[in-house]
């Protein structure tokens, strides 16, 4: 059978639950400021449950989230306590691999929002730098149009460690990213020096759609889905917090690995989770997969 790679779930919707602080579009970030270890803890869990990489909290440490909330004097030391917490539930577990997160410019969904490819990629590229030497890969997460995919991965790219890209794509036609254009096109962007071509943070359903427009690529594929009802307008607005997205109910662990089990069969070999799944979805893909004779790596 496969040699599957298992990524975390999601960190932004552990960290609110966890902390019991109201979420703001900074919550992620402000939470390693005000609950030490946290992050920590939610890596090891992951770890626990099968992962072989944690992912980075530092989707949203960028200039101008922080610069909101006056925070942009601690830009590198914010990457450098979520480096420390990712490096220190890796070393506590014994093995595993640590990718760094570069999330979206201007806001995720938000294409629009998006700066031009020039102010983008030297801004995408300070980030990698910061990454690089205490990472595995860098995990481009949450492109939603065709420039920003191009964009943070010739950024990511400045850093001299692997890239992995991935898209969000139109919850009801994952052959469509969140701008519209199609997601077929990634693939020739991907040809720019990504390693690995990945869908993300969007509803399961939307993945196979998805993957079948990425397989052509020729790399390494895979997806990793949100549990949220939907992307609402409401949440499209700068600003929007997770208190605007409502989890599914039907999205529960099992529901969520018999997904993740089938894009493996479509021949994906990089699987896991994004926002509302938890330490308990990564179990039951874990479980699922060496059940179905997978090697997990």
């Amino acid at each position: 059978m496969s040699e599957i790679v298992l990524l975390d779930g999601g960190m932004g919707q552990e960290l609110v639950r966890r902390s019991g602080d109201e979420p703001t579009p900074l919550w992620a970030t402000r939470v390693m400021i005000d609950h030490p270890g946290l992050v920590r803890a939610i890596h090891a869990d992951y770890f626990a449950a099968g992962a072989t990489i944690a992912t980075t909290n530092t989707y949203a440490i960028h200039h101008d989230r922080l610069l909101r909330y006056d925070l942009d004097d601690r830009f590198e030391e914010l990457h450098r306590m979520a480096l420390d917490e990712a490096k220190a539930a890796r070393d506590a577990h014994g093995s595993g691999r640590i990718a760094g997160s570069i999330g979206p410019l201007g806001a995720s969904y938000r294409p629009d929002l998006h700066p031009p490819n020039a102010e983008a990629v030297g801004k995408y590229a300070e980030v990698a730098h910061l990454l690089a030497p205490e990472v595995d890969l860098i995990l481009c997460e949450t492109a939603a149009s065709l420039a920003g995919a191009r964009s943070v991965l010739e950024g990511a790219l400045a850093g001299g460690k692997p890239v992995w890209l991935a898209v969000t794509v139109d919850d009801e036609d994952g052959t469509k990213l969140r701008s519209g254009e199609p997601v077929a096109e990634v693939c020739a962007i991907a040809a720019d020096g990504a390693s690995a071509l990945l869908a993300n943070c969007s509803a399961p359903e939307a993945m196979a759609a998805a993957l079948e427009q990425l397989a052509p690529a020729g790399l390494p594929f895979g997806a990793y889905a949100n549990a949220f009802t939907q992307i609402t307008k409401e949440f499209l607005r700068i600003g929007a917090t997770v208190d605007e997205l409502e989890p599914r109910r039907d999205m529960g662990p099992q529901a969520y690995a018999e997904f993740a089990l089938s894009w493996v069969d479509m021949g994906a070999t990089i699987v896991g989770g994004c926002c509302e799944t938890g330490p308990d979805h990564i179990a039951a893909i874990a479980r699922a997969l060496k059940a179905a004779g997978h090697e997990i790596v």
